[in-house]
């Protein structure tokens, strides 16, 4: 191993963190900004940082972890966007009659439970036609019914019911894909003697 290689490997242990702050922060600023870009523009630079940080880490970990470390970095940024989204603050509350609600029940295939999973998609009739559907797991009302919603002016983040704050999970996920993929870098190659 000539002596450049170790210090190509330490800084491959940097990648994720600099790659899931600086998605973190553009995925913050395209969800939640009021000069954010065009959606073109949003999707291109969140695809560039998704998938050239890995390709940075396996070309520079190499060995055979590189490949798994670059997989738990990929996995790890594709949480970090999740877990922006579901933490934007959704800025406007406004009450919505429901119109109808629609019952999807979705049979699994494989053996073992779950079996089957209900989603209700709430059509809903708000002031200024937006939102105009909210899906979830379970029936916020019937319909004639109200519900409080909040949402995003601008489209950006999917319509919530009022109160319900993020899940932890996919954040907890991309903490610890991407803190799995900074030990694999961080190990170093293995020796071969």
């Amino acid at each position: 191993m000539s002596e450049v290689e170790p210090k190509v490997w330490r800084l491959a242990a940097l990648v994720p963190v600099v790659a899931a702050a600086a998605l973190y922060g553009w995925a913050r600023w395209c969800y939640g900004a009021g000069s954010a870009p065009s959606a073109g523009v949003a999707l291109v630079g969140g695809a560039v940082l998704v998938l050239g940080a890995p390709v940075v880490y396996f070309v520079c970990v190499r060995g055979s972890r590189s490949l798994f470390g670059a997989l738990f970095l990929a996995l790890g940024l594709l949480l970090t966007v999740t877990a922006t989204d579901q933490a934007q603050s959704r800025a406007e509350v406004t009450s919505c009659v429901v119109r109808e609600v629609k019952e999807q029940v979705t049979s699994s295939a494989g053996e073992g439970p779950p079996n089957s999973r209900t989603v209700y998609r709430h059509m809903l009739d708000c002031p200024g036609g937006y939102p105009d559907e909210l899906t979830q797991e379970r029936r916020l009302a019937a319909a004639g019914g109200e519900i409080r919603v909040a949402y995003d002016p601008r489209h950006r983040v999917s319509p919530a019911p009022e109160g319900e704050g993020p899940s932890w999970t996919a954040g907890l996920g991309a903490v610890a894909l991407l803190v799995l993929s900074t030990l694999v870098a961080a190990a170093g190659p293995f020796r071969e003697e």
